[in-house]
């Protein structure tokens, strides 16, 4: 498992702690996994279709210098 240190404003440090000690979830990390596996899952289908767009447009761009 890959271990990643972050610093976050008092204020969002605040609100972690209170997820853990009103029982959502074990630890601090595992709020953070959550929030990152949510942000990914919300954010793929955007990611897969900026790459799909640039690859679209290179290959427009290597047809029309093939004329």
């Amino acid at each position: 498992m890959k271990t990643v240190k972050i610093s976050l404003p008092e204020k969002l440090g605040i609100e972690l702690k209170n997820y853990v000690k009103s029982g959502w979830f074990i630890d601090e990390s595992e709020v953070l996994r959550t929030a990152l596996q949510e942000f990914v899952r919300h954010n793929r289908l955007k990611l897969m279709e900026q790459f799909m767009k640039e690859d679209i447009e290179w290959a427009l761009k290597v047809k029309a210098g093939a004329k």
